[in-house]
C-alpha cells in the first residue's frame, strides 16, 4: 500500500468530512436549533415518566407535548416492554406539568405521571466540563505514554493527531445526524479514544520493528510495509465491533440507537486514521534529512 505516497488525499478526504460537520453547525446554529442536539443533561430542563396505560402514538404524544408546552423538539422514549414513557423537554413549571397531563389524558384516559425530575444548569454545566476533562486527560496520558514507549515525542504527537481527527469525525455525526448529546456521549468518546489507539499502536510497534530491515532514507516504505502486514488485522478488528454494534443498533431502543450510531461512526473513522492518517503524519512530522 503506498500510504505515504497518497497521504495528502487521505487528509484531505478528512478535513471534507470535517468541514462538512463545522458547516452543519454553522448551519443549525444560524437556524435557531444549536449546533448540536443537546439533551437534557447537558442543558438542563424536565424529564417525565408517564405510564399510558395502553400503546402510544408517539408522533401523537409529540403533537400534544409541543401544543401544550410550545417546545419544537421533545423527546420521546418508549420503555421497552411496557406502555410508560420517558419524555425530555425543556424546564415547564408545576401548572405547566398539570395542563400536559390533562391534554394527554384526553386522548390516552389511562395515563398517569409517573416520576419527575429537573436537571438544573448547574449540573448540566458539570457534565459539560466532566467531558471536556475526561477527554483531555485521557489524551495527555496517551500522548506521554506513547512518547516514552516510541522513545520519540513525534510518535505520540501524531497518534493524539489521529485520535482529535476521530472525535472531530464523531462530533460531525452528532451535528449532521441530529444524535442527541448526553451522558451516552462521553462514553462514546471516552471508547472510541481507547477503541482507536489500540489499532494505531499496533502499527507503531511494527514500525518499530521493522526499523532495522530498512535503511534510514527509507522511511516511507518502511511505514507502507509496515501499514500492510497490519491491515488484515485492523481491518478485521474493526469489522467484527463493526457487526457487533451494528446488531445493537437494528435490535436496539431509542436510546440504544442514539449509543450506537456514533459508535459505529467513530470505530469506522479510528480504523481509517489508525491505518491511513497515523502513519502518514507521523512521516510529515519527522525532519527532512529522514525522507530522503
Amino acid at each position: 500500500m503506498k500510504i505515504i505516497e497518497n497521504r495528502r488525499k487521505f487528509f484531505a478526504v478528512s478535513i471534507l468530512v470535517i468541514c462538512i460537520g463545522i458547516a452543519a453547525m454553522i448551519v443549525q446554529s444560524t437556524a435557531g436549533n444549536g449546533a448540536f442536539r443537546y439533551d437534557v443533561e447537558f442543558t438542563g430542563g424536565t424529564s417525565m415518566e408517564i405510564d399510558m396505560g395502553q400503546e402510544c402514538d408517539q408522533e401523537e404524544l409529540r403533537q400534544i407535548i409541543e401544543e401544550v408546552t410550545g417546545q419544537s423538539s421533545p423527546q420521546i422514549q418508549q420503555v421497552l416492554g411496557s406502555n410508560e414513557v420517558a419524555v425530555k423537554m425543556q424546564s415547564i413549571d408545576s401548572d405547566t406539568r398539570q395542563q400536559l397531563m390533562a391534554a394527554i389524558q384526553e386522548v390516552y384516559p389511562q395515563a398517569q405521571a409517573g416520576e419527575i425530575s429537573d436537571v438544573s444548569a448547574t449540573v448540566s454545566s458539570e457534565m459539560q466540563t466532566a467531558a471536556i476533562k475526561a477527554t483531555l486527560i485521557a489524551g495527555i496520558a496517551m500522548l506521554i505514554y506513547i512518547s516514552l514507549r516510541f522513545r520519540d515525542v513525534r510518535a505520540g504527537a501524531s497518534a493524539i493527531i489521529a485520535l482529535f481527527h476521530d472525535i472531530l469525525v464523531v462530533l460531525t455525526a452528532y451535528a449532521v445526524f441530529r444524535i442527541p448529546v448526553n451522558n451516552t456521549f462521553i462514553v462514546v468518546l471516552l471508547t472510541i479514544l481507547g477503541y482507536s489507539i489500540n489499532s494505531t499502536i499496533v502499527i507503531f510497534d511494527r514500525i518499530r520493528e521493522n526499523k532495522d530491515k530498512f535503511r534510514k532514507n527509507q522511511t516511507a516504505e518502511k511505514i507502507d510495509k509496515s501499514v500492510s502486514q497490519t491491515l488484515a488485522r485492523s481491518i478485521n478488528t474493526s469489522l467484527t465491533t463493526l457487526f457487533t454494534v451494528g446488531a445493537i443498533y437494528v435490535l436496539g431502543v431509542q436510546s440504544i440507537k442514539e449509543f450506537a450510531l456514533p459508535m459505529m461512526i467513530g470505530i469506522l473513522a479510528g480504523a481509517y486514521s489508525s491505518v491511513c492518517i497515523s502513519g502518514s503524519i507521523w512521516y510529515t512530522l519527522l525532519p527532512k534529512q529522514e525522507k530522503e
